[in-house]
């Protein structure tokens, strides 16, 4: 593969275009799922639930789908899975549009929920696997950039104050979009042409193709640090952003279009990192930039908990974003890099086991937080609840701060 400018590529184009619209449609039916659940219930356990149900895979399903990463096209997965993400939007639709308060419709949103998480494993896995074979390996930080900033800008930015305004409007409308969006990703990766790959060896059994990724991170200490580390923000991290809603609701007191907003604090830090990040990490290793993402998170938190100003808490919402897509950028272009081609799904996949899986029992916890100290003082609809899962958020963020600060060390 001949290098040319990044953007002269017409494979990365197409990608970046599919990430585009895919992520719109995601950043709006996070909130709509969010301020569905609350809409058919106020019980802060089944609202993490919810969130729960949805990253739950990644603890079950991750590994087989490294395996499956390095047997099939990935071109082929990836509109394979979304294809199924297509199906599970449109049920998600029709449940917004018939739903009724209770317990069962709740259940049913954390079912299509963990089937949607599903999808989202064998979509993630494979597209972050696709991107070295779309670009070149020096290339790397700048194609990464340029796709996260899709994401921050479309799913972080511009969906969340839609998605209020949508809601305003009827509770199915995001769910519908989210459907023409995966449409059009379909269509885009489905017009990348790449060389065939060519197998030069036989598949080993899927029990043994998958304990040579796992032994491969495990044999790698850096990595494998790096992957717990992960785990540990992830489950934090998850936890954080599940009740979120509830923080919005009930701390700061606003409505769907305002917690829109709220949202996009995130993304205006996160977007700025992706347009100077690439530069950024010229001069700064993947490890100082790793230091900062988990900083920036546990002060935040810090604030959060401490029911500090609104401008306060938007000021550091802004730096998380920020300080967080920065070490985005740099751990997954360093995964790119470091591992070796033949391996990269299924070691991929391992390090995503253990740094995403976790993420899943964080959005329970939380939720399940929130409801045990509104049940142990005051009623569990008040503010000084929502504030427990923030204050444990922080003391965790800071003390895997410091472990990563004398512990990781990256080659």
């Amino acid at each position: 593969m001949t290098e040319n400018p990044l953007w002269q590529n017409r494979n990365f184009r197409l990608m970046f275009a599919s990430s585009a619209a895919t992520n719109l449609g995601d950043g709006l039916i996070a909130v709509a799922v969010a301020w569905l659940a609350t809409l058919l219930t106020q019980d802060p356990f089944l609202i993490g639930l919810v969130a729960s149900a949805r990253n739950l895979p990644w603890f079950l399903f991750a590994l087989p789908a490294g395996v499956i990463t390095d047997r099939i096209e990935h071109r082929r997965l990836i509109i394979g899975a979304d294809c199924l993400r297509v199906v599970i939007t449109l049920a998600l639709l029709t449940l917004a549009l018939t739903a009724h308060p209770g317990t069962a419709p709740v259940l049913m949103m954390a079912a299509l929920s963990f089937i949607l998480g599903s999808a989202e494993v064998l979509r993630d896995n494979t597209a972050q696997t696709f991107t070295p074979s779309v670009v070149e390996k020096s290339q790397l930080e700048q194609a990464n950039g340029a796709m996260w900033s899709a994401e921050k800008l479309t799913s972080e930015f511009i969906a969340p104050p839609l998605a209020g305004l949508l809601i305003g409007l009827s509770i199915a409308l995001p769910f519908g979009i989210q459907a023409v969006m995966l449409l059009a990703a379909i269509l885009l990766i489905g017009s990348i042409r790449l060389p065939k790959r060519v197998q030069t060896a036989p598949h080993l059994p899927l029990l043994a193709a998958l304990r040579e990724g796992m032994l491969w991170l495990w044999r790698d200490i850096p990595l494998r640090r790096l992957a717990f580390i992960l785990g540990g923000f992830n489950f934090i991290g998850y936890g954080f952003a599940a009740v979120l809603v509830l923080y919005g609701q009930r701390v700061l007191g606003l409505d769907a279009f305002g917690f829109g907003l709220f949202l996009t604090l995130a993304a205006i830090g996160g977007l700025a990192a992706t347009l100077t990040g690439p530069r950024l990490l010229r001069h700064i290793s993947p490890r100082s930039a790793i230091l900062l993402g988990m900083a920036g998170f546990s002060v935040t938190s810090l604030v959060l908990a401490l029911h500090a100003p609104l401008w306060l808490v938007a000021m550091f919402m802004v730096l998380d974003g920020f300080s967080g897509m920065l070490w985005n950028i740099a751990q997954v272009s360093y995964r790119q890099r470091h591992i070796p081609a033949p391996l990269l799904g299924r070691v991929n996949s391992a390090f995503r086991f253990i740094g995403t899986g976790p993420a899943a029992f964080g959005a329970f916890t939380f939720g399940w937080l929130i409801a045990w100290a509104g049940s142990r003082a005051e009623p569990s609809g008040t503010a000084e609840a929502v504030l427990l899962p923030y204050a444990v958020a922080a003391a965790i963020g800071a003390a895997l701060t410091l472990y990563a600060w004398f512990r990781l060390h990256l080659r």
